[in-house]
């Protein structure tokens, strides 16, 4: 089959992992990003037993292994100490985990490995595309470079610039809206005080949720282990948080008459005057779209299924997306050349339902943690110990944190997804027994 030529928009987990699969195969990959340099900004996150499967498949876990924390399971505290989560990933599947780690460290597992497919890659950094143009037998991308404008032709386009991306299709978008409740965050020394192979996390009600998350190390310093802390509040509130004296004894107060070990730890940190944690806030959109790719043109990533981070499937579901690209481009090889309906279609087959399951508890669950109800806190604490104390409940529940659901009685294989077999497809080939999409 011919090579194509692939612009990718956005150098974030779903646009890196993307050309590296892309290049693998020998297609050439230009990637457009807006900064001049890639410094990744964000608190640590949790790369799911489905996400992991990725790395396998892209043949970067071990390396992700060395600078990650694995993360065995997710604990859940209430103010009088019960328990309310406790799910772990064992009772999903023998031999799954999760991994904590470094945004910046994802960053540079991924670069490096792209690094390895050069020849195949083309670098576009501080340039910002305006607008998408697609014609019969090309895409073309017109732009600015350093306040020039320039256009370019390429067989495709992958747009991955985030949850508020301008390009995706306007007309594929049923939903694009901000979370009233985001969250500050910081990134400190490893919290010894907690076990460091579980993601912690304290409610009280749904007004209060605090998280910390083993983060691993980044790769200039791989001695120095790290944890994120997370402080859910409304987005009005995240600007001013732990900003003078009193505030911080205000908080320290809060989290101490409710956990005192972790506010034992906390105290150390913001008394420490030649280390003081830097906060920084997170925001959340929801986006809900109809299609992800029609023609030419394809949405991955958060551009595509932006959510509530609640279960923790962002990283994961960029991954997914761009492992399930991947497949559906051998899928639609077809007489040498590509069959770009019969792309989509697969695409939406292989990630559709999963998106759309998440999306959906993510939305449902999200004000039970977050929000100024004052009854969801309790329909919670009444519900989910019970749902945990029931041995089916407990494994769909480390099911659907483990990335791997499909819908609600359905899920994928992480071998499934991990196995990497060059230039065999193994997916359906069959036009006829793919779905429509509207």
């Amino acid at each position: 089959m011919k090579k194509l030529n692939f612009a990718i928009i956005g150098a974030g987990t779903a646009g890196l992992t993307t050309a590296i699969l892309l290049a693998r195969e020998g297609h050439h990959v230009t990637i457009f990003e807006q900064v001049e340099e890639l410094s990744p900004v964000g608190a640590g996150l949790l790369l799911q037993p489905a996400g992991l499967a990725v790395f396998e498949h892209l043949g970067v876990l071990d390396q992700a292994l060395k600078l990650g924390a694995k993360v065995t399971g997710l604990e859940g505290q209430l103010a009088n100490k019960r328990l309310l989560v406790n799910s772990h990933y064992h009772q999903a599947g023998n031999n799954l985990y999760g991994l904590g780690i470094h945004r910046s460290t994802l960053c540079h597992i991924l670069t490096q490995k792209l690094a390895e497919y050069s020849s195949h890659v083309t670098w576009r950094m501080n340039h910002h595309i305006e607008r998408i143009e697609e014609q019969p037998n090309e895409i073309r991308l017109f732009g600015t470079d350093q306040q020039h404008n320039f256009d370019d032709c390429f067989d495709a386009v992958l747009i991955a610039n985030g949850a508020r991306s301008q390009l995706r299709p306007k007309a594929w978008v049923k939903v694009d809206q901000a979370y009233p409740w985001g969250a500050a965050w910081s990134i400190v020394p490893e919290c010894l005080n907690l076990n460091p192979e579980i993601l912690h996390q304290f409610y009280d009600r749904s007004k209060i949720m605090m998280g910390v998350l083993p983060t691993g190390a980044i790769p200039s310093a791989p001695q120095q282990r790290l944890s994120s802390v997370f402080w859910s509040l409304p987005t009005s509130q995240l600007q001013s948080f732990l900003k003078t004296e009193q505030s911080k004894q205000d908080w320290l107060k809060q989290v101490s008459d409710r956990w005192s070990d972790v506010a034992k730890w906390l105290e150390q940190l913001l008394l420490d005057e030649h280390n003081q944690p830097q906060w920084l806030s997170a925001q959340y959109r929801d986006v809900v779209m109809s299609r992800y790719g029609q023609g030419r043109i394809g949405v991955i990533g958060d551009a595509a299924h932006a959510m509530s981070p609640q279960l923790g499937q962002g990283a994961n579901m960029a991954l997914l997306d761009a492992w399930a690209f991947s497949q559906s481009l051998h899928a639609a090889q077809k007489n040498q050349q590509i069959d770009w309906s019969m792309l989509w279609q697969h695409y939406h087959q292989q990630r559709r339902p999963s998106t759309q399951f998440y999306q959906f508890l993510s939305r449902l669950l999200t004000p039970l943690y977050q929000s100024d109800h004052w009854w969801a806190g309790g329909i919670r604490d009444l519900t989910f110990p019970w749902m945990y104390q029931t041995p089916y409940f407990r494994k769909e529940m480390a099911i659907t944190i483990s990335g791997l659901k499909t819908g609600m009685f359905q899920h994928m294989s992480y071998q499934q997804i991990a196995e990497y077999q060059h230039n065999q497809n193994v997916l359906i080939q069959n036009n006829q027994s793919l779905p429509e999409y509207d």
